[in-house]
């Protein structure tokens, strides 16, 4: 995300889509406003831009209104905008020579000659200029001349009540945490710095991070103890929050804002601290002894770990498997994520597929408590994870890539709609890209699809284009396959289905499993509400031979095992053909080696055809094979010839809504 504070050094804008405003809270409202401008930016080929005001226009209007409380500050704000996926944010200084601009002057001069927009997205109460006089119908009289568009979006209601700063103020002044998360859309953050304390917390057995506000004017709830997470250098924590005046220990008059971590024992003074609130669970109160608040905070965190437990089955265990072949540096990275897994029930593995860069020495040494399970041989995707789930007991297996970073509440929505459907099998995350933000990853993006010649792509990605995440595919549906870089599996059905083809080694073989589960009626499901973070390539770099040569080989097996006579010579007969036409554009490029990879991967097929035809006829004995057309996630036409010829580049272009 570009950040650009104040407006002398802003690039040269185009084509722009811009909203503007304070977005106090950054709430339900304003991301609709976020996404819609994500969306015709990407819809017309331009930049979104989200302009921003700091200080609080109300601040410099009104200077000495002491009734001002802020939902969140600018550091807050963008964040959140980090994480909607905005692509520019501009912070512009708001004065009083800027607040007495006529309404006519900020659109001429501010709006028309620094972005050179081609949409405005507005609010429904949106104002501007001097004394508030402009409003979205002068916004549309001036588009006429300078060639924009605006776009008004309506006023947002959960549960029959409009969305509103305001109306989350009050609820954070209430107590009332779960109304205002639910307006807002996100838990409410907290952004501070660790600051040194007493260290009384230390001594009756609950030390605390002193968080200190940046921003005076930043809201707190009212005083008590709330459930909590506090996230540190990108990873977090659970905890317990206390705001208060602390009157069992001191007389003070200054509230301090302090979290307890769970399982926690570092020393993070002077570090950036962000705490978001999920619970309120008790007011404040004074106890006539040490002894008394000791057992008052033991209750207290027995009351927040159990929220944080939450309320999915006992018996819904996940073994979390992470498959590792000389990733260090990823386990080192991202690992931490793993442990701030807010899942009740589960387990994390390291399977080491004989890495020699001392990826078990480290981990060993560094995270004792996690299980690894080392192989004697590096046996590919396929036969590591077949032979590390063969040791592991689990009702789900959560197959995750070295390279992911995951949220730390992506398995509660896959599991839950898991336990409510038996004949679910496998569930997909949306995979986002971890070094672009706001995209979608090659491997999954948000559902793995077959086209009628066998070709996968991705809701979110066809062929090389992938999609900016619009929140354009935000359903859970049936998809074809789910991507082996994050998928979450039932045990007994992949035992019931022999696991993974070790002869794939690495690469599709998720979509060779797949297609024997939806043989056996089983659905495979995206669940978009679950989100985990993929830098891709790990192993092998996209664009490697050995991963071109492994996908096209590993997809022409997997359809000779599975076409049924009808369709298997018009498909492998046109698949050849559009093989070889790959292989000439890679040729076209000078790329010899990619070229060379696909004779490598028809040779192959051509040397090991009785092997393979073995593999379909042992199959054909116990799958009734089906034409892929009948399959769920199957699109009926050619995505090569639809991606080249009739410019068809976005699932959206195929699948019309």
């Amino acid at each position: 995300m570009n950040i650009f504070r104040g407006l002398s050094a802003l690039p040269e804008f185009s084509n722009s889509v811009i909203t503007i405003g304070s977005f106090d809270g950054v709430h339900q409202g304003h991301q609709k406003i976020l996404k819609s401008i994500q969306q015709l930016a990407e819809e017309n080929e331009g930049v979104d831009v989200v302009i921003t005001f700091h200080p609080h226009p109300r601040e410099i209007v009104y200077p000495k209104d002491a009734d001002l409380h802020i939902l969140t500050t600018l550091d807050e704000k963008l964040e959140y905008f980090r994480r909607a996926g905005v692509s520019n944010v501009v912070v512009v200084p708001f004065t009083i020579e800027f607040s007495q601009q006529p309404a006519q002057e900020y659109i001429e001069k501010f709006i028309v000659s620094r972005f050179h927009p081609k949409y405005i997205v507005i609010g429904y109460d949106h104002r501007f200029g001097l004394n508030r006089a402009g409003n979205v119908h002068l916004l549309k009289m001036y588009g006429e001349d300078h060639g924009y568009e605006v776009v008004q979006i309506e006023e947002e209601e959960l549960k029959d009540i409009t969305i509103s700063s305001t109306k989350i103020r009050l609820a954070l002044q209430n107590n009332n945490i779960d109304l205002a998360n639910s307006l807002l859309g996100h838990p409410y953050m907290i952004k501070g710095q660790v600051v040194t304390g007493n260290r009384l917390g230390h001594h009756i057995g609950y030390p605390t991070a002193n968080v200190q506000i940046i921003d005076h004017k930043k809201l707190l709830p009212k005083d008590g103890i709330f459930a909590a997470t506090a996230t540190l250098g990108g990873v977090e924590y659970k905890g317990m929050l206390y705001i208060g005046l602390r009157p069992s220990i001191e007389s003070a008059s200054e509230r301090r804002v302090e979290i307890h971590l769970f399982d926690f024992d570092r020393q993070i003074y002077d570090q950036d601290i962000t705490v978001e609130i999920y619970k309120f669970i008790r007011g404040d109160r004074k106890f006539p002894s040490m002894e008394g608040l000791k057992s008052a905070m033991a209750e207290d965190e027995l009351t927040v770990r159990k929220y944080f437990r939450g309320s999915l089955p006992a018996q819904a265990d996940v073994a979390t498997v992470i498959l590792n072949y000389n990733g260090k540096n990823f386990l080192e990275r991202f690992l931490p994520f793993f442990r701030s897994s807010r899942f009740p029930n589960e387990k994390i593995y390291v399977a080491d597929n004989a890495s020699t860069d001392g990826s078990v020495k480290w981990l060993k040494s560094t995270y004792p408590d996690i299980e690894c399970i080392s192989l004697s041989k590096n046996a590919g995707y396929a036969g590591g994870y077949n032979e590390a789930l063969s040791r592991i007991k689990a009702k789900y297996y959560a197959l995750v890539n070295s390279d992911i970073e995951i949220t730390s509440q992506w398995l509660q929505p896959i599991i839950e709609m898991m336990e409510k459907d038996p004949t679910i099998a496998a569930v997909q995350p949306r995979i986002l890209a971890e070094s672009k933000r706001g995209y979608f990853e090659y491997a999954g993006a948000a559902g793995g699809f077959m086209d009628s010649l066998g070709y996968p792509f991705c809701r979110g990605r066809v062929l090389q284009n992938l999609e900016r995440d619009t929140g354009q595919y935000e359903s859970a549906i049936p998809i074809f396959w789910a991507s082996g870089a994050a998928l979450v599996i039932r045990s007994d059905a992949f035992h019931e289905m022999g696991g993974f083809d070790t002869d794939y080694f690495a690469h599709q073989e998720e979509i060779d499993l797949a297609w024997r589960l939806l043989l056996r009626n089983y659905k495979i499901m995206s669940c978009p509400q679950s989100v985990v973070y993929h830098v891709g390539g790990g192993t092998l770099s996209y664009s490697s031979p050995e991963k071109i040569y492994l996908n096209f080989r590993n997809n022409l097996i997997t359809l000779f095992k599975y076409l049924p006579k009808p369709d298997f010579i018009p498909v492998v007969s046109l698949r050849w053909l559009f093989d070889g036409f790959a292989g000439l554009r890679f040729l076209a490029k000078g790329q010899f080696a990619n070229a060379f990879a696909i004779i490598r991967a028809h040779y192959y097929i051509y040397g090991h055809i009785r092997s393979i035809l073995q593999k379909r006829k042992d199959l054909g004995e116990q799958f009734t094979r089906q034409p892929l057309a009948k399959l769920p996630g199957v699109y009926q036409g050619s995505i090569i010839m639809d991606y080249y010829l009739r410019w068809k580049r976005k699932f959206s272009d195929l699948f019309p809504s």
